[in-house]
């Protein structure tokens, strides 16, 4: 799976949180989830959960922190397929 293909997935997966359409209209790797998209922090453990099904993969508390931006998610995810 090709870095596009999993940034798809995870747009997919984080627009039923998303607060901010206009964001999400133009989103890139760089747009911030909590800050850009407006996705309500308290949500972000179900995206995370979300992208663990998704993807079939497990993600760590740890990890979690560190996924600030879509581009973080989708590196991450990479990763954990990789």
């Amino acid at each position: 799976m090709d870095q596009a293909e999993v940034m798809e997935r995870v747009v997919k997966i984080l627009t039923p949180w998303v607060k901010n359409e206009e964001a999400l209209a133009s989103v890139s790797m760089d747009t911030n989830i909590l800050e850009d998209l407006k996705v309500n922090s308290a949500r972000l453990v179900d995206v995370v959960i979300a992208f663990e099904d998704d993807f079939d993969i497990e993600i760590a508390d740890e990890d979690v922190d560190s996924v600030n931006k879509v581009g973080d998610a989708v590196k991450l995810i990479l990763e954990k397929l990789g």
